[in-house]
């Protein structure tokens, strides 16, 4: 049963990619809203890596955003800090979302080349929007689990079985 922090983030992410915002930028906000960081640059530096990379048939943004998120709770400020929190945690939300979705680059899970015509065409016909949607939503809350998790072991002590 998910928590309740990681449902909000999950239904945040939605709202925001169904307010216009895409894949990236939803999940970055919805994790960084509920961590209390506010910045106008999170989503210009998601921007980016929309669309698989910016349609280079990249990563999913919605999982580069998720990845975004989790660098936002579990990464460093000083050269003398582990890196090792960030590195679980990415490591562990790139498995479970490829355990959802069996896969993690966008062209693959869409089925289509959103740098071509023909693939935007595809994209607009069989209306994969949704299932972009599906994604930020589901990466949103997997981050948030895993960061919970991650920053208060105790919280689930299930996780560790």
């Amino acid at each position: 049963m998910e928590s309740q922090f990681a449902l909000n983030v999950r239904r945040s992410a939605e709202d925001s990619f169904a307010s216009g915002l895409y894949c990236a930028e939803s999940v970055v906000l919805a994790l960084a809203d509920a961590m209390g960081v506010e910045s106008e640059l999170l989503p210009k530096a998601a921007t980016a890596f929309c669309s698989g990379m910016g349609r280079m048939c990249g990563t999913c943004g919605a999982l580069s955003g998720a990845i975004m998120g989790v660098g936002l709770a579990l990464g460093r400020t000083e050269a003398t800090e582990s890196v090792q929190p960030a590195y679980a945690g990415t490591q562990r939300l790139i498995r479970e979302f490829e355990q959802e979705f069996g896969a993690r680059d966008c062209h693959v899970l869409l089925g289509c080349d959103l740098n071509t015509p023909e693939g935007q065409s595809m994209f607009k016909e069989k209306k994969l929007g949704a299932h972009c949607a599906k994604f930020t939503g589901k990466a949103a809350e997997i981050a948030a689990r895993i960061i919970e998790e991650m920053a208060n072991p105790a919280v689930n002590t299930d996780a560790a079985r």
